[in-house]
């Protein structure tokens, strides 16, 4: 047998490690200049490429479309797992129609101003749709970074803007790559029959599939605890894959099915969620690094020009203009309405649908990869780094405290009817400058940590509560209200 088959493995496992661990890395250098990290990756996957210092030659769209679908549907499920329902219950109105009538706005402005640009029809009208969604996993990051938080309002619109428009995305995408490869005419009725059926199986696939997952891990508990977040996994594929093989939006049901499994208890959740966000990581780097090798540099170089310009109409009239159409009957202020518009960033999304015309053999499509790709780097470059000055110019940051240091959770195969919640003491609060053993705490409830400073100290009755500590409470579910009263609202809740 040929020696090399026992060292592919290695090779393929020893280059993946290799490029993953440069990325992480050169994240501390994203995150102090305020870029997305997902800009880093891709400059590294591109350096990597064939046209880079690596001379990895990789030109198999197929295989970057497959892995990039994968990973979509990891991030959003881990999107979905993270949705407070109750939160965006209020701001689904205007969150769906950015995700519909937003994206086609988008898609639309964007084919007007490539065609100005001197783009044909159909390739305006291609890149348009590639590049209509929005990515709010490059927002939040680079928001993160700069430790600013919105107001819950503003931040939960974007969130669920983002998880919605992906699909929409998708099939706008789909349809365009049809009529331009095809007889050129669109059948409205036909291809709007067919786009509602695919929203209409995805969302009712997903929660179905998420909404069984929750009523099994309530009623036979797995043990041991590893299995749990193997079962969710195994969740996020079933959520994706299964309505995508009846002709449904797989990535529409692989986030409901997210937001179905999440809302309410969920067994050992802390450790749930932090295996889908290594896991939403994990995919986001390697879409990236696949992406960046799968572009050539010295064919980017040739599109710059056209990609500049169309990425200057998506920030300063497309995006802007189709958001404000959208959200002034919602009474959002002029300021917050400005500020969704501004930071629409785009992700690994467009790069993804750019391999579908390429996959089509749509004439032109490897130039539009290249615009897009061009698009999407000019947008983080020119967006991201002006998003934490205008959140705090336009006044949008929530005013919540600082997170606590430290984390102190507990978590079970079942709920239990008490929590472990941490309060920021803040100088107008009643209890602050009290002692503990002068608070009047229900007799179901009591202090277990008090974090000061860089310090862990063990709550006494004459513990002193000062401006700045951070107090983690065992805590009943009658005895909410009541310490809400005293300790104010609890860090993290909405």
């Amino acid at each position: 047998m040929d020696p090399l088959i026992y060292l592919l493995p290695a090779f393929l496992l020893a280059g993946f490690g290799l490029l993953l661990g440069i990325s992480v890395m050169f994240s501390r250098a994203s995150i102090r200049l305020g870029l997305p990290l997902t800009l880093i990756f891709l400059s590294i996957g591109m350096l990597a490429g064939a046209d880079g210092l690596g001379g990895i030659a990789f030109e198999n769209y197929g295989q970057a479309f497959a892995l990039g679908s994968v990973g979509l549907a990891f991030i959003l499920f881990d999107g979905g797992l993270n949705t407070n329902w109750q939160a965006v219950r209020l701001v689904l109105g205007p969150g769906a129609l950015l995700a519909t009538a937003g994206v086609l706005g988008t898609a639309s402005l964007m084919a007007v101003g490539g065609h100005l640009l001197g783009l044909t029809w159909s390739e305006a009208w291609l890149i348009g749709a590639i590049v209509s969604s929005t990515d709010a996993a490059a927002v939040f990051s680079v928001l993160r970074a700069s430790d600013v938080s919105l107001k819950k309002r503003l931040g939960t619109t974007l969130e669920l803007e983002s998880g919605l428009n992906d699909p929409v995305a998708f099939i706008l995408t789909g349809v365009v790559i049809q009529v331009v490869g095809g007889s050129g005419v669109l059948n409205v009725a036909r291809t709007s029959s067919d786009v509602a059926l695919q929203l209409v199986i995805g969302l009712a696939g997903g929660a179905a599939i998420g909404l069984g997952a929750r009523w099994i891990l309530r009623n036979f508990p797995l043990r041991p605890s590893g299995l749990v977040p193997a079962f969710t996994i195994a969740v996020a594929c079933l959520g994706f894959g299964v309505p995508a093989l009846f002709d449904g939006s797989g990535l529409l049901a692989v986030y409901v099915a997210g937001i179905a499994l999440g809302t309410g208890a969920l067994p050992y959740r802390s450790s749930v969620l932090r295996v889908h966000d290594t896991l939403a990581w994990l995919s986001q780097i390697g879409m990236f690094l696949v992406l960046g090798l799968l572009s050539f540099p010295t064919r980017v170089f040739q599109v710059l020009p056209i990609g500049i310009g169309l990425a200057l109409i998506l920030a300063v009239v497309a995006r802007p203009l189709a958001v404000a159409a959208c959200l002034l009957p919602f009474r959002y202020r002029p300021k917050e309405i400005a500020f969704i518009g501004w930071v629409g960033l785009r992700g690994a999304v467009p790069i993804v649908l750019a391999t579908l015309p390429v996959l089509a053999k749509v004439p032109g499509a490897e130039r539009a990869f290249d615009v897009v790709l061009v698009i999407v780097v000019a947008n983080a470059l020119l967006q991201s780094t002006t998003v934490p000055w205008l959140a705090r110019k336009l006044q949008l940051e929530s005013g919540d405290a600082p997170p606590p240091p430290a984390l102190l959770e507990i978590e079970g195969p079942t709920a239990f009817d008490t929590e472990i919640r941490s309060f920021h003491i803040d100088e107008d609060l009643p209890v602050c400058g009290q002692s503990l053993a002068d608070i009047p705490f229900p007799q179901t409830s009591s202090a277990m940590l008090l974090i000061r400073g860089r310090q862990l100290l063990s709550p006494h009755g004459d513990t002193i509560l000062l401006p700045g500590d951070h107090v983690y409470l065992l805590v009943n579910e009658a005895d909410v209200a009541i310490l809400q009263l005293l300790f104010g609202r609890a860090e993290g809740a909405e």
